[in-house]
């Protein structure tokens, strides 16, 4: 009894209730005394040790996670990804995955450039910048001649670093992905949007939060719609 006291002490001291001798625990209890009296009896008939039973050939099974894509428009007759392919997409991001990962605390250590300052994490139109660029933020065509694209990353955008993905948490990795996917639902494609979103995703964190799952979904059904725009648009090419 002293053993079980020390694993399973009692929130409240409850001692002996006077009780009328026409007591019946079988009843719902009319007086607080009552009630704590039959708590006490059902907490007396329950046994030391529970043993649960299990069945071995469950545990066997790989658990499976489904996340719904409904809204995802299909890929257009001939233009879907073989199977082969697929699998291959997988294997490679997963393997970013855990070099990132593996690696993470390493790079996280390394210095930034001087030029490289990040936004704050609710800094949305900051993030845009940082990863798009002015050429792409502010939707111009070309730069002049003169700029040199190679050094100037605010015009071009800064490239997902490892040294700089691996400075943010997981709520900034969250806020960004969710920036540049909602921009993305306005705007077109571009390389600097891709690299951020594959480099973003690698760096979610399992098990995925809710608001990572939704995020994932909308890239889905937004991509499948850029898919199907663009067979349309290459089909009408071909027929003038």
């Amino acid at each position: 009894e002293s053993g079980l006291e020390e694993l399973m002490p009692r929130l409240l001291p409850v001692g002996d209730c006077d009780l009328a001798e026409d007591f019946d625990p079988t009843v719902p209890p009319r007086t607080p005394q009552e009630y704590l009296k039959r708590v006490q009896i059902e907490a007396a008939r329950c046994p030391d040790v529970v043993v649960a039973q299990i069945d071995p050939r469950k545990l066997k099974k790989k658990p499976t996670v489904n996340i719904s894509i409904s809204g995802c428009q299909p890929a257009p007759e001939g233009y879907s990804p073989t199977l082969k392919w697929q699998q291959q997409q997988v294997a490679n991001f997963s393997a970013v995955r855990q070099s990132l990962n593996k690696h993470r605390n390493h790079w996280r250590s390394q210095h930034l450039d001087s030029n490289v300052t990040m936004p704050k994490s609710e800094d949305e139109e900051g993030w845009k910048k940082f990863c798009l660029g002015e050429r792409v933020y502010s939707e111009i065509d070309a730069l002049p001649d003169n700029e040199n694209l190679g050094i100037d990353y605010m015009k071009v955008g800064f490239p997902p670093l490892l040294s700089i993905v691996s400075r943010m948490n997981q709520a900034t990795v969250t806020s960004v992905l969710e920036y540049l996917i909602s921009w993305f639902g306005e705007k077109k494609f571009t390389p600097e949007l891709g690299r951020w979103l594959y480099a973003l995703l690698a760096c979610l964190e399992k098990p995925l939060l809710p608001e990572a799952h939704s995020l994932i979904r909308q890239l889905a059904r937004r991509c499948s719609e850029v898919r199907a725009l663009e067979v349309r648009f290459y089909i009408v090419q071909r027929t003038w």
